[in-house]
C-alpha cells in the first residue's frame, strides 16, 4: 500500500499514504470488484477508481481484464466461470465480504455469480445500468453488431443455438415472441426461472445471500432499452413498460427481489440526463447512488 521514495514531498506522500491505508485499516472499508460492460476494458473506470479512493481511501478496488471489447461477446456462462475464478480468490481473502460494482453487461454476469456461488460474500450489489430484465430496442450497438437486422426481426437469430453463442442474445428479450425466448434462452429466461430451471431454489438461496440490491438506471440512458430494465422493469407484448414490483418475477418472488424488498434492501436510484456511457464517470452518480453502499 505504501511506496518509498526519496525527499521531503515524497516523505509528505508517504504519510499521505499510510494515512490513507490506516483509515481503511481502522474503519474497514470492503474491497470492491467491478464487472465491465460490452466492449470495455478497465481502462474505462478511471474516474470511479478515482471517486472510491478519495471517498474511501485504501479501498482494494478490482477491475479485470478478462472478455475485454470484442472478447465481450463471448457467451454469458463462458463470462460467469471466468470472472467467478478471478474473483474468488477476493472474497477467500476478505473475512467481512465484498462489494460488486458491475456496469451494464457485467451486471447480467454479476447475476450469474451471485447465482451459482454457494459461498459467495458479497454484501453490496451495485447494478449500473445493467439491462436485468432484458433488452429490446433498436440501438447503435445493434446495428453494429447486426447491421441486417432491427429489433423486430432480431429473435430469428438469437433465438437458436448459433445466437446464443453470442452474449447480447443471452439477454435479448422479444416481447412479442416470448415462447420463443422462453424456450431458447440460455441465460436470462434460467436467471429469471422464465424457463424450467431444475436449480432455481438453490440459485435463490445464493443469491440471497447479498446484503444490499442497488439498481440504478435513468431516462436518458439511450441504450439500456427500456431504461427501466436497468431496474427489473420491462415491456409487455404492447411495448408498454410494466414496472418491477408489478412484474410476474417479483409477484412470485422467483429469484428473492419481493424478498429482498421485505428485508429492506432493495433499492432504486434513477437519474436523468446520464448517457449509457458516461454512468461510471458521473460524479453526481457515484456520490447520490453508489457511495453510501461502499462501507
Amino acid at each position: 500500500c505504501v511506496h518509498l521514495g526519496k525527499g521531503s514531498g515524497a516523505t509528505r506522500l508517504l504519510w499521505s499514504l499510510f494515512g490513507a491505508c490506516l483509515v481503511a485499516a481502522v474503519i474497514g472499508y470492503k474491497p470492491v470488484v467491478i464487472v465491465h460492460g460490452l466492449f470495455d476494458s478497465s481502462g474505462a473506470f478511471v474516474e470511479l477508481l478515482r471517486f472510491i479512493n478519495q471517498s474511501h481511501p485504501g479501498t482494494n478496488v478490482s477491475v479485470f481484464d478478462l472478455f475485454d471489447r470484442s472478447s465481450s461477446l463471448q457467451p454469458l456462462w463462458k463470462q460467469v466461470e471466468g470472472f467467478k475464478a478471478a474473483i474468488y480468490p477476493i472474497m477467500q481473502n476478505a473475512a467481512n465480504g465484498v462489494h460488486f460494482i458491475c456496469y451494464s453487461q457485467g451486471g447480467l454476469i454479476c447475476r450469474g455469480i451471485l447465482s451459482t456461488l454457494p459461498d459467495h460474500n458479497v454484501h453490496s450489489f451495485i447494478s449500473l445500468s445493467s439491462p436485468q430484465a432484458g433488452q429490446y430496442g433498436d440501438t447503435n450497438y445493434l446495428k453494429y453488431l447486426f447491421p441486417q437486422f432491427m429489433k423486430f426481426n432480431l429473435f430469428h437469430f438469437c433465438y437458436t443455438s448459433v445466437g446464443q453463442r453470442i452474449s447480447i442474445c443471452n439477454f435479448w428479450k422479444d416481447p412479442h415472441h416470448m415462447d420463443m425466448y422462453m424456450n431458447s434462452s440460455d441465460y436470462l429466461a434460467l436467471l429469471n426461472s422464465e424457463r424450467t430451471n431444475p436449480n432455481s431454489t438453490v440459485w435463490k438461496k445464493n443469491f440471497l445471500r447479498i446484503k444490499k440490491l442497488v439498481l440504478i438506471g435513468g431516462p436518458d440512458d439511450g441504450v439500456i432499452t427500456p431504461w427501466q430494465s436497468s431496474q427489473f422493469g420491462f415491456y409487455d407484448d404492447n411495448e408498454t413498460v410494466v414496472e418491477i414490483k408489478d412484474q410476474d418475477l417479483y409477484l412470485r418472488d422467483v429469484f428473492g427481489l419481493k424478498t429482498l424488498n421485505a428485508r429492506g434492501d432493495l433499492f432504486l436510484c434513477s437519474m436523468a440526463g446520464v448517457e449509457h456511457i458516461n454512468w461510471h464517470s458521473n460524479y453526481t452518480v457515484f456520490n447520490t447512488c453508489i457511495e453510501k453502499w461502499l462501507v
